[in-house]
C-alpha cells in the first residue's frame, strides 16, 4: 500500500477518534488540488472555493461512512462533484463565456517566450478555455478529470460511478466535441 494512502487512513482514523487536527491535515493536503479541479468544473474561483469548503465540511460530517474501498481523494472528489452539479442545477449559466474565461485566471506562461509567442500562447489558452466552457457538463467534467487532473480510466470510472467502457466512449465523444469547438483555431 502506498505511503500516501496509509497516511490518509491514519489521519481518517485519528479524525474519527476526535482529532480534528488530523482531518485538517487531509484538508491541507487536498484543498488546492480540489479547488483547481472545481474551478474548471464551475468556471468561477469564488464558487469553486465555496464548493471545496462545502465538500470538506460534508466529508468531515460523513467521514464515518468512508469505507476505504477507494482512495480518500476519490471519495472527496465525488462529494465535491455532487455539490458542484447541484450548485450548477440551481445556478444555470447566467454569465457570459468572457466572464468564465476571465474568472478562470491567467495560465502560466513560458518565461523564455518572446512577447509574440506569449500572446499566441495566451490566445490559445483562451480559445481552449472558451471551447471547454461550451461543452456540456458531462463532457467537460470527464475531460477535466482526464486531461487536466490526469486521472486514469479506472479512477474516473470510480469517481463518476460509470463502467470503464462508458468512461472511454464519453471521453472520446468529449474530445471530438472539443476538437469541433476548436476547428479553425491556429
Amino acid at each position: 500500500m502506498e505511503t500516501s494512502v496509509q497516511d490518509d487512513r491514519q489521519f481518517i482514523q485519528l479524525a474519527l477518534a476526535g482529532d480534528t487536527a488530523a482531518f485538517g491535515e487531509l484538508v491541507t493536503k487536498y484543498q488546492d488540488r480540489l479547488y483547481n479541479t472545481l474551478v474548471h468544473v464551475v468556471g468561477s474561483p469564488e464558487d469553486a472555493s465555496d464548493l471545496a469548503q462545502e465538500a470538506f465540511v460534508q466529508a468531515f460530517v460523513k467521514l464515518d461512512t468512508f469505507r476505504g474501498n477507494a482512495a480518500f481523494y476519490t471519495w472527496l472528489y465525488r462529494i465535491a462533484l455532487n455539490r458542484a452539479m447541484s450548485w450548477k442545477r440551481k445556478h444555470r449559466p447566467t454569465r457570459s463565456l468572457d466572464h468564465a474565461r476571465e474568472a478562470a485566471g491567467d495560465e502560466p506562461t513560458d518565461e523564455h517566450a518572446t512577447p509574440d509567442e506569449s500572446l499566441l500562447q495566451q490566445e490559445r489558452v483562451t480559445q481552449v478555455q472558451t471551447a471547454l466552457a461550451a461543452l456540456n457538463e458531462e463532457h467537460r467534467t470527464i475531460l477535466v478529470l482526464r486531461e487536466i487532473d490526469g486521472y486514469g480510466y479506472d479512477a474516473i470510472s470510480e469517481i463518476l460511478e460509470l463502467p470503464v467502457g462508458t468512461v472511454r466512449s464519453r471521453l472520446h465523444r468529449a474530445r471530438m466535441q472539443l476538437r469541433e469547438q476548436l476547428l479553425g483555431v491556429d
